[in-house]
């Protein structure tokens, strides 16, 4: 998996924008959290996509961040988290061990 880092508010507008143009997925990690550790492990040994870019946010360091995800894509926030954007929009999120490759690649080519 080749995240792109998420690590600032002009990054996360850059994402809204591309999102209108392909999908955008974004990962929201706890590096504290053995559930979020697990999600990442089989997020990087599952084959993604290059019909969506995957960005990744460590909530711990870029916690502000991260609430500002939730208030502007209307999610409520949840660690670990995926959220999918389309046209500047949230058109899917999962948390926890709800967090699969296979349905995230779903949902991006029924979106794409």
């Amino acid at each position: 998996m080749n995240w792109i880092p998420l690590q600032s508010e002009e990054a996360l507008k850059d994402i809204i924008n591309a999102s209108f143009n392909k999908p955008q997925v974004i990962f929201k990690h706890s590096t504290r959290c053995s559930i979020s550790s697990m999600a990442k492990s089989r997020l990087d040994r599952g084959e993604s996509t290059e019909a969506a870019d995957f960005h990744y946010l460590d909530l711990i360091a870029f916690r502000p961040l991260s609430n500002q995800v939730a208030n502007l894509l209307h999610v409520q926030h949840e660690s670990p988290q995926i959220i999918l954007l389309k046209d500047g929009k949230c058109i899917y999120d999962e948390s926890h061990n709800g967090i699969l490759m296979d349905d995230i690649l779903e949902q991006v080519a029924a979106n794409a």
